[in-house]
């Protein structure tokens, strides 16, 4: 496990070729976008701007983490998330200092297609010229493993997988009693004779996946050899989900927590969040012209429901939606729990009499949730996440549904577009819920998000 430091000092060359693209776009689309090149002057400040703001993400970002093993589109990915990240940072800067009137639109929309576009092909080219280097066996590392006989065969094909010649297996310590002498044609090697073996062999590497009492004595008179140590810590964490390796001063701490993501990419997801949210907002203005009149002839009352509803890591706050109901559905809750079709904490039933004519159209089309976005741009909620539950739902949780309140709840989930109308478990809900959670990815939030608005469009999943 690497910390965020070692990655970026052993890509320093894919930082540096970086920065040049981003150079490279941004002079592109000003000599592109202006006639005479002495207009450029007035760009200088903001190409600093930008690539002090690359720089500052890159420090809290995984950009180059396993690029070098990247394939094609995951590459092209990570390419377009690194060049928007730095566009939504640039742009939020000069939004702040009230700059962002100052500067050609146009300039900035051609810099981030041409920043992707030079990105992805130095990247690549930089790629392919080092992968060549490995192959031919010139940047190639000597690797030793060291395991238990009953992890070898686990371990050695996670490690060869996708090698594409990184490193050759020179030699194998099976740090239990065994009778094989190879494995995989390497070498079995006496633990006793390792040290030996390294220096014979001109071993790089080695990759240990043992338990910690077994270890310290080893990695000790590796280091002190020069030799890079790769420590497995499935054996001792193996359980636990997203680690993370980080420093308190001169304690190394593993950090494990449900929810992995980064701060840039939730940072982008807000962004998203907010701008997706003041669309949200026009359209409920429009729907309310529509709706607000019918709702009062169909049920006499407000337009709006307010309720409240738990949010992230139990944070109480009040979700609005356009009034579908009744105004005594709540206390006609009681009466009908009996004819409840869901399985668990939520309640659900087909044809519910609490609901009027309209609000019956409304949530088959999703037009009462639009006021949501009340809550998103206020940050209660987001786009995407699980769905918040109510008090008395809380109230009822096992230690394991908590897992739900990892992040923030959402206009729509994992859950809404695997058909809700079918699921009668909560516990499935909560199951996807968590695979959400596990999971997440902008890649994964843009694809639900895809499926919700073609639901919505034929009118699936919801009743």
């Amino acid at each position: 496990m690497q910390k965020n430091g070692t990655v970026r000092s052993k890509h320093i060359d894919f930082i540096l070729i970086d920065m040049l693209s981003i150079e490279l776009a941004f002079m592109s689309a000003c000599a592109i976008w202006f006639s005479h090149l002495t207009e450029l002057s007035f760009y200088k400040k903001i190409n600093v701007v930008i690539l002090g703001v690359y720089v500052l993400l890159m420090l809290f970002s995984s950009f180059h983490s396993s690029i070098i093993k990247r394939g094609f589109l995951k590459e092209l990915w990570s390419t377009i998330l690194t060049c928007s990240e730095v566009l939504l940072a640039t742009l939020g800067i000069l939004f702040v200092f009230k700059e962002s009137a100052t500067y050609s639109r146009m300039v900035f929309g051609m810099f981030y297609l041409l920043s992707i576009t030079y990105m992805f092909i130095t990247r690549s080219l930089l790629k392919a010229f080092v992968r060549k280097g490995f192959k031919s066996g010139k940047n190639r590392s000597n690797v030793v493993i060291l395991t238990y006989p009953e992890n070898a065969e686990d371990f050695y094909n996670v490690l060869n997988k996708d090698n594409n010649g990184f490193f050759s297996f020179v030699g194998m310590v099976m740090l239990s009693e065994t009778d094989e002498k190879e494995f995989h044609g390497i070498p079995i090697i006496s633990k006793e004779g390792i040290f030996d073996f390294v220096k014979e062999n001109a071993v790089n590497e080695v990759y240990i996946l043992a338990k910690g009492g077994e270890t310290g004595k080893l990695v000790d008179q590796f280091l002190n050899m020069g030799i890079t140590v790769n420590l497995g810590l499935n054996l001792e964490v193996e359980s636990l989900p997203n680690i993370r390796m980080d420093r308190k001063g001169p304690y190394s701490v593993i950090t494990t927590a449900i929810n992995k993501g980064n701060l840039a990419e939730y940072f982008i997801k807000r962004a998203f969040d907010i701008f997706a949210s003041i669309f949200g907002l026009l359209a409920m203005g429009l729907l309310f012209i529509i709706f607000a009149p019918i709702i009062k002839i169909q049920s006499p009352g407000p337009v709006f429901f307010a309720q409240k509803r738990v949010g992230k890591n139990g944070k109480i706050f009040k979700m609005y939606k356009f009034r579908s109901m009744y105004m005594d559905a709540e206390e006609r809750k009681k009466e009908l729990m009996a004819q409840n079709q869901m399985k668990g904490l939520m309640f659900k039933m087909d044809n519910d009499p609490r609901i009027f004519p309209a609000g019956k159209f409304m949530r088959k089309t999703s037009i009462d949730e639009f006021p949501q976005f009340i809550n998103i741009l206020k940050g209660d909620m987001s786009l995407v996440g699980t769905r918040p539950p109510t008090l008395d739902e809380y109230e009822q949780y096992d230690p394991h549904h908590l897992s739900r309140l990892a992040i923030k709840p959402g206009l729509t989930g994992m859950w809404q577009v695997s058909g809700r109308s079918e699921i009668t478990d909560f516990e499935e809900i909560v199951r996807l819920d968590n695979e959400y959670i596990r999971n997440f990815s902008l890649a994964l939030d843009l694809k639900i998000f895809l499926k919700t608005f073609i639901a919505v469009l034929a009118r699936k999943g919801s009743k």
